[in-house]
């Protein structure tokens, strides 16, 4: 791995607001914020092996599948819905700044004994999250943390409802 890549992880993981504006403006980041996105669901899945390895391969295609329809979904409620005067975006910038969002659940990793799966799973979780919020706001180019926030949880839970809803359907009756 080249040092200009792993120097990003290490920013992501660092809540750098200066990475998530460096990684929005190139557009050759693309490609390293689908990694982050793959490692970090290897990660995840190293860290629960102790739950078995079935859907240890196909996690990395659905993290990826999913990435990519949430940046599209924060797109349009952030930039579309909700915008701020200042806000210009696209999809490929939240594509780069949502996937190096995903940067601290490479933690997940640890996580491989139950003893420290759950806090692992936990810590993982809330700091990808923080870090989502940051790459939403500066991608979007929000002043307000608030609305970063409420973009994200809006986000959520339109992709709850409507994951709900396809369980629902093609789900075990």
């Amino acid at each position: 791995m080249n040092s200009v890549f792993v120097n990003r992880i290490i920013r992501a993981c660092k809540l750098d607001v200066s990475l998530y504006e460096e990684v929005e403006a190139d557009k050759n980041a693309t490609f390293q914020a689908a990694l982050v996105v793959v490692l970090s669901s290897l990660a995840a899945g190293v860290g629960a092996i102790s739950l078995g390895a079935s859907n240890f391969l196909i996690a990395p295609i659905l993290s990826l599948v999913s990435w990519y329809i949430w940046a599209y979904l924060i797109y349009i409620i952030g930039a579309k819905i909700f915008p701020e005067p200042n806000t210009t975006a696209d999809h490929g910038q939240l594509l780069r700044t949502i996937g190096f969002s995903s940067a601290p659940g490479l933690i997940r990793v640890f996580g491989f004994t139950p003893d420290l799966m759950s806090i692992t799973f936990i810590g993982a979780g809330i700091w990808m999250l923080v870090a989502m919020v940051i790459a939403v706001r500066q991608a979007l180019d929000y002043e307000s943390t608030w609305r970063a926030i409420g973009v994200v949880v809006i986000g959520f839970l339109v992709q709850a409802i409507v994951l709900i809803m396809i369980l629902r359907i093609f789900g075990p009756t």
